[in-house]
C-alpha cells in the first residue's frame, strides 16, 4: 500500500486520459506546487456525489472505491488569474484508508495497479479508431495536443471514452475493468447506442 494525497473530482479520470483544471483552493495550490517541485502525482477519484468543501467532514465527498494517478503534463495562468493545470491519467488504484490532514487535504492508503501493457488494437476493434480520428479534429480536442498510441487498443479505447460525453457513472464502471477485451466490447455497445439514438 502506498500513501498519496487525493484530488477528488466529480469528473472520472482515466488512464491515458487528459483533463484541464483550474485550481484555486489553498490546500490543491500547495498540493501541486508540491507536485511539481518533486515531479511527483497524485489519486484522482471520483465523487459519486457531494462537494470537496474545505472544513467539512471526510464523510461529505461519497468516494469511488478506485481511483486513477495523475501526474501533471501542463500548466500556465488563465486569464481569471487562476493556476490551469493539465493532468494524464496513468496506473489505476484501489482505495483503501482514506483521512483528512489539517489543512483539508484528502489522502488515502492506495493499491496501484501495474502499468498497463501496451495491447496490439485488432482489426475488429478498428471502428474506435476511426472515431476517435473524428474526433481529433474537433477543435477543443485539438487545443490538447495528443500524442495517441493508434497501435495500443488500451489508449485508443480510454482516450475515446474520456472525450466522449457518457455519464460519470459509466466512464467510472469502465475504469473498473480489468479486460480490454471486456472493456472494447463495452464501449462499442455504448456507440452503437448513441449511434442508433441519433438515427430515429
Amino acid at each position: 500500500m502506498t500513501e498519496i494525497p487525493l484530488f477528488p473530482l466529480s469528473t472520472v479520470l482515466l488512464p491515458h486520459g487528459h483533463m484541464p483544471l483550474q485550481i484555486f483552493e489553498q490546500r490543491y495550490i500547495d498540493l501541486i506546487a508540491r507536485t511539481m517541485r518533486e515531479q511527483s502525482g497524485f489519486g484522482v477519484v471520483w465523487m459519486r456525489r457531494g462537494a470537496e468543501i474545505a472544513g467539512e467532514g471526510i464523510s461529505t465527498p461519497d468516494l469511488g472505491d478506485y481511483g486513477t494517478f495523475a501526474r501533471i503534463v501542463d500548466w500556465d495562468q488563465l486569464d481569471n488569474g487562476l493556476l490551469g493545470i493539465t493532468i494524464r491519467g496513468n496506473e489505476r488504484f484501489d482505495v483503501g484508508e482514506v483521512w483528512r490532514e489539517p489543512d483539508g487535504l484528502v489522502m488515502a492508503s492506495v493499491e496501484l495497479a501495474e502499468p498497463l501493457t501496451p495491447t496490439p488494437l485488432l482489426e475488429r476493434w478498428e471502428s474506435l479508431t476511426a472515431v476517435l480520428k473524428g474526433l481529433e479534429m474537433h477543435p477543443h480536442v485539438q487545443r490538447m495536443n495528443l500524442s495517441i498510441d493508434y497501435d495500443d487498443a488500451w489508449e485508443v479505447a480510454y482516450t475515446l471514452l474520456q472525450l466522449l460525453p457518457f455519464d460519470e457513472s459509466i466512464k467510472y464502471e469502465l475504469l473498473g475493468m480489468t479486460s480490454i477485451e471486456t472493456l472494447v466490447a463495452e464501449l462499442d455497445l455504448l456507440l452503437n447506442q448513441v449511434s442508433g439514438e441519433d438515427a430515429e
